[in-house]
């Protein structure tokens, strides 16, 4: 099974292939490091999921849910997406220049 270190480098570089404003699903994560078939990437969706959870609070992605940011990464149910964290999340209402 992959470890964290290749959870966090695929997912920081699936987000980031796509873009500001562009999500990816956690299972493309999963199915990147574990293969198309259910056997090699379900069992990684939870190992992906607590990796989320970490980088969204080193603020490096945003967890969102009906495309909008996650309140309590620790604390959300149901399907989800990754992106890039926006400018208002990562500045302090800084703008950009």
């Amino acid at each position: 099974m992959a470890d964290e270190a290749a959870i966090e480098k695929t997912m920081l570089d699936l987000v980031a292939e796509r873009g500001p404003g562009k999500t990816c699903c956690p299972s493309e994560v999963a199915r990147a490091l574990g293969g198309p078939h259910p056997d090699g990437w379900g069992p990684l969706m939870q190992p992906v999921r607590r990796v989320a959870v970490r980088l969204t609070k080193e603020g490096r992605i945003a967890i969102l849910r009906k495309g909008k940011p996650v309140a309590d990464p620790e604390d959300f149910r149901g399907i989800y997406r990754l992106g890039l964290p926006s400018l208002t999340e990562t500045s302090r209402g800084g703008r950009a220049g």
